[in-house]
């Protein structure tokens, strides 16, 4: 779904990145036509001079409409929304909208800045932490984040009810970095029925890491 008058939007974005991840989710499900360019965070092409020069942290993802440059995820989700509003990612009655951003912001404010990339490789190679401790801590956040948002998360159906929000979109890159990270889940029944059934929706399978991983 594209505006005839609508510049190109593209987006760079790194595969594994979870920021990177939310925006393609959200993108898909709101069928917005865009172009990707991989931006690796391995290789440091996020820290070029070009790169940086558009996007001063240096940091995926960040979304191109035409001259325009949008950073961090959960605002360039917002101009999505308001840009795109079907499948709106948040309510529009205040209260409900206050709740959906409390369960998403334990995620992208609580879990995943203590766990970015920048974060590990500071423990290891600046503190000088063997991989084991790195891993620990990683699991330490998500396990102390996961307590809350189980008990947060719905009995039945998603966050969104029906449809996914904000705060299932937060909670999918969230569960893939759990596994990846070997994070006991038996405790977050709830988080793990929700990621089971956001991943059947196809456009949801279609922004994951492997279906979106550039050929080597």
């Amino acid at each position: 779904m594209t505006s005839p008058d609508q510049p190109e939007i593209v987006l760079h974005d790194y595969f594994r990145s979870s920021a990177s991840y939310r925006v393609r989710i959200v993108l898909k499900l709101k069928r917005v036509a865009y172009r990707s360019v991989p931006t690796s965070l391995l290789e440091g092409e996020n820290k070029a001079a070009a790169y940086v020069a558009r996007n001063p942290q240096g940091f995926v993802p960040m979304l191109s409409v035409g001259d325009t440059d949008l950073t961090q995820s959960l605002a360039i989700i917002d101009w999505l929304d308001a840009t795109y509003p079907d499948p709106p990612m948040v309510p529009s009655d205040p209260l409900a909208r206050a709740k959906v951003l409390a369960a998403a912001l334990v995620i992208a404010a609580d879990i995943h800045p203590v766990d970015n990339l920048r974060v590990l490789k500071y423990l290891k190679n600046t503190l000088g932490h063997d991989q084991t401790t790195v891993d620990d801590w990683y699991r330490h956040w998500i396990i102390e984040g996961f307590d809350a948002l189980e008990q947060l998360a719905p009995r039945e159906g998603l966050f969104g009810g029906d449809t996914p929000n904000l705060a299932d979109i937060c909670l999918v890159p969230q569960m893939y970095n759990a596994r990846r990270f070997a994070t006991p889940l038996d405790a977050f029944p709830r988080l793990v029925r929700i990621d089971a059934a956001l991943q059947a929706i196809d456009a949801i399978a279609a922004a994951h890491p492997d279906a979106v991983k550039p050929a080597d």
